[in-house]
């Protein structure tokens, strides 16, 4: 076939399948084999244009391995994974652990962050957004995080929960004068 006669495929919403290959006990779990001082509760809700709960988003996230606890850095450049629909209130909550920095500063630095790929109703194409932790001294050097408008850059810190040691609470906006900030893949 020549290359004038190729077409892309067209996209299409996704639907109410997101069951399909989910497993409730294990993919919200990325912390099960790392010692409870690197772990951390991570709640990412997700809410529309209306400030109403997407009770059904998929939430992916993908982060450096677990930092060292002296350095910040992630040693090993191991990878982690996970994978959650959103409840009836459009959150789900991941038990993770401290990401690591990436980079050695010569080429830029990230800090601790995590990546997320969002799937959703009326999306025709997953969306992508990190997650960055208040605080973080290293989020002033971030690469990533220095292409964003400084006034944008608040939707991409998930903020500590007072009411619950080692949790992070993420919002997810959609549309409205707060979206998150989502990133071309």
């Amino acid at each position: 076939m020549s290359a004038a006669a190729q077409t892309a495929t067209a996209s299409q919403t996704v639907g109410p399948f997101f069951t399909i290959g989910l497993s409730t006990a294990a993919n919200g779990r990325m912390a099960d084999r790392f010692p409870e001082i690197q772990r951390l509760r991570l709640v990412v809700r997700v809410t529309d244009g209306d400030a109403l709960a997407v009770d059904d988003a998929l939430v992916e996230l993908w982060q450096p391995g677990p930092a060292d606890i002296t350095s910040g850095d992630t040693p090993s450049g191991e990878a982690l994974f996970g994978r959650m629909a959103t409840d009836h209130d459009g959150t789900c909550e991941f038990e993770t652990v401290w990401p690591g920095r990436i980079g050695d500063g010569r080429d830029g630095l990230q800090a601790a962050h995590i990546n997320v790929c969002l799937f959703a109703r009326g999306l025709l194409r997953h969306l992508h957004t990190r997650i960055y932790f208040d605080g973080d001294p290293a989020i002033e050097q971030d690469v990533a995080l220095a292409l964003v408008p400084a006034e944008r850059r608040g939707t991409l810190i998930a903020r500590a929960d007072e009411t619950r040691p080692r949790t992070w609470l993420f919002h997810v906006r959609l549309q409205g004068s707060d979206e998150t900030v989502f990133f071309d893949a």
